[in-house]
């Protein structure tokens, strides 16, 4: 990593707030968590525009839009923490993720799938986007604060990911995702950085 960060030990306040909360969710602190503390305040407000924009779509939404553009950016830090999020959720099991690594999006909704081709188009081709892209969203039912916040949702993500990958911050080995799962999402985004 190419900052210094926080050291556990050390930590008050707001960092050991965020460091607390990732103890208590995980069993340890995230390498991203300990780059973010660098600047809890900014954290905090990335937090709160990922709360700002969830209650319209949902957790299922809101994971399919991260997901579609973590892997569209290969973010393998992004890819790990939400397939262990998309997981606690209900949303795909640990084999629907692992075809969802092989690019099979069948664990997830035909709207779900939709979200995810819209948020990987604005990972990789924002300036080609058009209204066909929005209406292929309003084909699914979703309104244009959903299309808005789905947005936001994916950008969010292009945010954070390409934040981590730019500052070399390192992979946790995550207790919580089988070796099996894991290698098939950072063999997913090897593939699309490489």
């Amino acid at each position: 990593m190419i900052i210094r960060t926080p050291a556990s030990d050390d930590a008050s306040g707001a960092v050991a707030a965020m460091y607390e909360e990732d103890i208590a969710a995980d069993g340890f602190v995230h390498s991203y968590t300990a780059a973010m503390a660098v600047n809890p305040e900014a954290h905090d407000a990335f937090i709160a525009l990922v709360k700002a924009v969830v209650p319209s779509i949902g957790i299922r939404v809101y994971e399919a839009a991260t997901l579609g553009a973590a892997r569209a950016i290969g973010s393998s830090h992004c890819l790990l923490a939400h397939a262990r999020k998309t997981m606690n959720a209900g949303v795909a099991d640990e084999a629907g993720l692992r075809a969802f690594a092989a690019d099979d999006d069948s664990a997830f909704t035909a709207a779900e799938q939709a979200v995810m081709r819209y948020a990987a188009r604005l990972s990789s081709s924002p300036r080609d986007m058009t209204d066909a892209d929005a209406a292929a969203l309003r084909e699914h039912g979703f309104t244009d604060r959903q299309i808005l916040d789905i947005t936001l949702a994916a950008g969010l993500r292009n945010h954070f990911s390409r934040s981590l990958l730019a500052l070399a911050v390192p992979l946790d080995d995550d207790p919580l995702i089988s070796p099996e799962l894991a290698a098939a999402l950072r063999h997913r985004a090897a593939r699309e950085a490489g």
